[in-house]
């Protein structure tokens, strides 16, 4: 029994090792794709946050490692220059799961930050970043997002954006379909691997290179 559980973890070990070089490839297969690299995405999740990691590139957005309600992201884009003028005040909550403030009239989740006062030097340190003249806009059908406010994304007046959803809905050029998600009311985490072979996350199914070299 002892032997067939070495040669099971051994042959786990290898499929895991070939998993990782084959992402780390694909990895670089987009990089080398990439002609747009001074961009900054604008997201209400960490979808945004996984485009720069997975391509190398540094974090030129606030919008990291943090999560804003989908209507709340729809607004502060709307305002853009209004919003990042704004100092963040932060939300005092008994039994918090995380640390979390008030930009103006939008609540910024700093989810994976281990207080306030970091989350906040980060926003600041990262919204200097921003290009304004290359602007990407990354939503998900999740977290309050009705058919109205699917609506109100594709009206945002900016030209490379996309919103994630679960079903289809031709109706929208901004709205992209991920499939697994169709038996839920609302969009699941993109960022999570699917369950096959390769190391793939739902997100991928999406070709971000091509968004954001302007090419769709």
């Amino acid at each position: 029994m002892k032997i067939i559980e070495c040669v099971q973890n051994r042959w786990n070990n290898i499929l895991y090792e070939i998993q990782n070089k084959e992402r780390s490839w694909y990895r670089k297969k987009k990089l080398r794709q990439l002609r747009n690299r001074d961009f900054t995405i604008l997201a209400s999740n960490c979808c945004g946050t996984f485009m720069y990691y997975d391509l190398r590139l540094p974090y030129l957005t606030p919008t990291v490692n943090l999560t804003i309600d989908i209507n709340d992201l729809i607004k502060m884009v709307s305002n853009l220059k209004w919003y990042m003028e704004q100092e963040i005040v932060e939300i005092k909550e008994e039994n918090g799961e995380y640390p979390a403030g008030m930009c103006g009239d939008i609540r910024i989740n700093f989810v994976h930050y281990d207080s306030f006062e970091e989350g906040v030097c980060k926003w600041e340190e990262r919204k200097q970043r921003i290009n304004w003249n290359n602007l990407f806009i990354v939503g998900t059908e999740r977290d309050g997002c009705t058919y109205e406010t699917l609506k109100r994304f594709e009206q945002l007046p900016y030209t490379n954006k996309v919103i994630f959803t679960h079903i289809e809905y031709p109706e929208f050029s901004s709205a992209y379909y991920i499939k697994g998600f169709e038996d839920q009311g609302e969009i699941g985490t993109v960022t999570n691997w699917r369950k096959q072979f390769l190391k793939r996350r739902y997100m991928d199914d999406f070709d971000y290179v091509s968004f954001l070299n302007g090419d769709c």
